[in-house]
């Protein structure tokens, strides 16, 4: 059993255009903008989606923040190919083909296309705003989405 004093709280992305990012959030996953506000010196807007809190927030006073670069594809597999967070993934529970379609049709980016994983769970990977990537999984099964994690790429 892992350490129970540990709950996981939160991802923080810093953004160009925090609002507009946290409202990519809300248009294409339903999110909701749970606080707007301002720390630091810089917009702070607090997502929350699937249970997880999204923090975004703009550029504080002095920081320069750099690019991430794309996910590159590779043989079998796909990375941003940086040392650091890769990405983050959702369990999708319903069906995660007509949810991407829907997605691709207000204009989502994937550079990983749907596939079926190691495992054979259903995955792909979507572009959202400020280099960042979210892998969107749905489970081989109703038992394999009930506590166990999906096999993923």
């Amino acid at each position: 059993m892992s350490n129970p004093a540990f709950v996981f709280d939160h991802i923080h992305i810093i953004s160009e255009t925090p609002h507009a990012s946290a409202q990519w959030y809300v248009d294409m996953f339903g999110a909701k903008i749970a606080a707007d506000t301002v720390a630091r010196g810089a917009p702070q807007i607090f997502v929350e989606l699937g249970g997880t809190n999204i923090l975004i927030r703009g550029r504080r006073p002095g920081e320069d923040p750099s690019i991430p670069k794309p996910v590159q594809g590779y043989a079998d597999f796909s990375s941003h190919n940086e040392w650091g967070t890769d990405h983050f993934g959702f369990l999708y529970r319903g069906d995660l083909t007509a949810f991407c379609a829907a997605l691709a049709a207000k204009g989502v980016a994937f550079p990983v296309p749907l596939k079926h994983g190691v495992g054979g769970s259903l995955l792909c990977y979507v572009s959202a705003p400020d280099g960042v990537s979210i892998e969107l999984m749905q489970c081989r099964s109703a038992s394999d989405a009930a506590g166990t994690p999906c096999a993923t790429a």
